[in-house]
Parts: structure tokens; sequence; C-alpha cells
């Protein structure tokens, strides 16, 4: 009898599910005027090369480098209760000189 392969599916994200949100702080503002590199965060499921594409696509630029970390979920506490926030991943993404995302 032939075995059956398993076959990995990756579903497909669009690129607005990609790109949550840009992280605008203080740090991403220095970043982005010295080294035009700017700070996103990302879907978890999301891979180097899917956020260069949805960068490019949504902003109209061109991606030079895209940097991530995963970042883990902080204690956090109430009243009689504890637990963590949910853990969320960040991509740095550098971009050609010529080009420049504006957020405000």
């Amino acid at each position: 009898m032939a075995e059956k392969a398993k076959v990995k599916v990756k579903k497909e994200l669009q690129p607005h599910h990609i790109v949550l949100r840009p992280l605008v702080t203080e740090k991403g503002m220095h970043k982005a005027t010295r080294f035009n590199a700017y700070a996103f965060e990302v879907n978890r499921m999301a891979t180097k090369d899917d956020i260069r594409r949805a960068i490019e696509k949504l902003f109209d630029v061109k991606v030079v480098s895209v940097n991530t970390q995963n970042r883990v979920g902080k204690p956090r506490r109430t009243r009689y209760s504890s637990g963590y926030t949910k853990a969320w991943k960040k991509a740095i993404v550098k971009l050609d000189p010529e080009h420049r995302i504006s957020f405000f």
C-alpha cells in the first residue's frame, strides 16, 4: 500500500492581513529619520518574504531588508488573577534611500 505524503499547506495572507499596524514610537521615529527603517506589528504567521511583498504593495516603496522579532507576552496582574499579554511579531523594514513612508 502506498503511504500518503503529508503536505503542509500554508494559508495565503493578503497584505492588509500581514501588516497589522505601524509602531509609532519615539525610538521608531528616530530610526525612520536616521536610517530609513520603519517598525510594524505583523501577523505571527508571516515570513520575511510575505512582509516584504506586503509593505511594497501597501506603501508603494522598495524594501531593502526585513528583520523580525518574536515578542513574548508580559506577565500582568489584576486584583485576584494573573495572566500574560499576547505574544506578537515585530518587523523592522529598511527602505531604499529614495523612498519614504509618511504616517502623519
